[in-house]
């Protein structure tokens, strides 16, 4: 029976199956012709020799966006098993050259990148010139469900970690401190606590980015009888960028939550000015690493975590508020 098996799926290329992850990737065949980079007819060719081979159909194409089959959805999720067991087959070979070479490609949360990225960068270039690392800032679930797919290799977010086939690391600890317009009612204060915020005239985050959810838990639902969020601003914004906020802010408008890094890296003693941090304890996020168990031993990826511990332990990030949190054992043995 297995050598049947094998004489079936014996023209079954790993090619063929990137391109079928491709297509569930971007549920059309053009675009996922360009991210393989080879023309349409090339993809659709060897997609259609693959579902010969298989027996069936992996994609509808009669719908538009192409969404998987019953059949395909199961044959996917496989082929991103067998694609992410091939790339460890390559660097297992590629271990015994001692330096770390090849793309690793990272999801981190918008509000932590710009603060940590820049760091994290030329501490991999000076260690490991030959590992080019891919940032992609996204929202956390959609980090977590490209760890999932296998299309990152790591993620970096500020929320726990529920998925089974995922596993975390805790990086590093960072504190919020609120940035209050010099008309609020907070402008007299040097420090706040939680129970001074109102979802009244707090700017947040749009849905999906974890520190609006933070944010509101800070609150505890706190705002006027029948009230809205934002309601004492006079407008409701759906942003995904802390400087939109910081900014209204600045034109004397409100107040919002910075995480500590955001706060450490203005660049004016006015901005300066119209922070105000907590009272201790102050509450924090913790920044974790996130895998896939299947991947954990990932050395490209384990060098980017190791990374941004190393700058989570400088002195800009200890005068910034923020905390080393401890490596579990484990990992520690697994960065050796």
């Amino acid at each position: 029976m297995a050598d049947s098996i094998l004489a079936r799926l014996g023209g079954v290329t790993l090619t063929q199956l990137a391109y079928a992850v491709a297509v569930d990737t971007h549920r059309h065949f053009g675009a996922a012709a360009d991210a393989c980079r080879v023309t349409q007819p090339t993809l659709s060719m060897q997609l259609r020799k693959l579902e010969q081979t298989l027996g069936g159909p992996l994609f509808d194409r009669r719908r538009a966006p192409v969404v998987p089959t019953t059949m395909g959805r199961a044959v996917l999720a496989r082929a991103r098993v067998v694609l992410n067991e091939a790339a460890r087959l390559a660097e297992a070979a590629a271990a015994q050259d001692s330096a770390l070479a090849g793309e690793v490609r990272v999801g981190v949360i918008p509000t932590l990148a710009p603060h940590l990225v820049p760091e994290v960068l030329a501490l991999l270039a000076e260690r490991h010139p030959r590992l080019e690392l891919v940032v992609e800032e996204r929202v956390t679930d959609e980090i977590l469900a490209r760890v999932e797919s296998g299309a990152l290799d790591a993620g970096l977010v500020a929320s726990a970690v529920t998925a089974p086939t995922l596993a975390e690391w805790p990086l590093f600890r960072e504190p919020f401190v609120g940035y209050v317009s010099p008309g609020h009612r907070l402008a007299g204060a040097t420090r706040i606590t939680p129970a001074d915020l109102s979802l009244d005239d707090l700017w947040l985050l749009a849905d999906g980015h974890c520190l609006r959810a933070q944010a509101v838990s800070l609150c505890r639902g706190r705002r006027k009888a029948g009230g809205r969020d934002g309601g004492a601003l006079g407008a409701r914004l759906e942003s995904g960028n802390v400087d939109t906020l910081r900014r209204l802010v600045e034109r004397g408008r409100g107040m919002t939550l910075l995480p500590a890094l955001a706060a450490a890296d203005l660049g004016t003693a006015a901005q300066r000015a119209l922070v105000r941090p907590f009272t201790s304890p102050a509450p924090a996020r913790d920044v974790r690493a996130v895998q896939h168990r299947a991947r954990a031993d990932d050395r490209r990826a384990a060098a980017v975590v190791d990374a941004v511990r190393e700058v989570a332990a400088s002195d800009r990030m200890r005068r910034a508020g923020v905390r080393p949190l401890d490596r579990p054992a484990a990992r520690r043995r697994r960065a050796r």
